[in-house]
């Protein structure tokens, strides 16, 4: 009798409907940022329009080709590099000056919201990217010791800033941005 019923028990196990595919995981909510929205440009700009970035005022697919059509300075940052969190709040500052060309920031090798939370406690307010897959990083060619920073000119040609290769105050960067 007892053989019969784990029989029985099992066999209905086994005919039980079941889902064809894993639940879904819940969405995540957006982070609450106060950065802002990452623009957009027509015009030239570096790179083909299949090469995206994340902005990380809202979790956006951006194309960087539009993002960083120039004239535009781009940063390349992450949440472990020291001098990169002395550089951006100096950024930030010639940003906000009368006749700056657009800055844009791209947080590499960092998770999103600890690259918030970064910026956030910086109080630095710069329309900023994140490349998630290292692949706007390799066509940069951004070297392994950050920050690095690019101007991109008009016709959307990437220079490589080098003097100085740390931006320490707004008149190095004027002074780079001028050049």
């Amino acid at each position: 009798m007892l053989v019969a019923l784990v029989l029985v028990v099992a066999g209905a196990i086994a005919f039980w409907p079941r889902q064809d595919t894993a639940p879904q995981a819940a969405p995540q909510a957006p982070v609450k940022t106060s950065l802002p929205a990452c623009t957009t440009h027509p015009g030239p700009g570096p790179f083909d329009d299949k090469l995206t970035a994340t902005c990380l005022a809202d979790g956006a697919a951006v194309p960087v080709k539009q993002a960083f059509a120039g004239p535009a300075l781009v940063n390349v940052w992450a949440t472990w590099c020291g001098p990169c969190q002395d550089e951006l709040p100096v950024l930030s500052q010639y940003a906000a000056e009368p006749g700056a060309i657009p800055v844009v920031t791209l947080a590499v090798e960092s998770e999103p919201s600890t690259a918030i939370a970064m910026l956030t406690d910086l109080k630095v307010n710069l329309p900023s990217l994140f490349d998630r897959d290292g692949s706007v990083r390799r066509a940069l060619k951004v070297p392994d010791s950050l920050p690095a920073s690019y101007l991109i000119d008009a016709s959307g040609e990437v220079h490589p800033v080098t003097d100085p290769r740390l931006f320490t105050s707004v008149e190095a960067v004027r002074k780079a941005v001028g050049r």
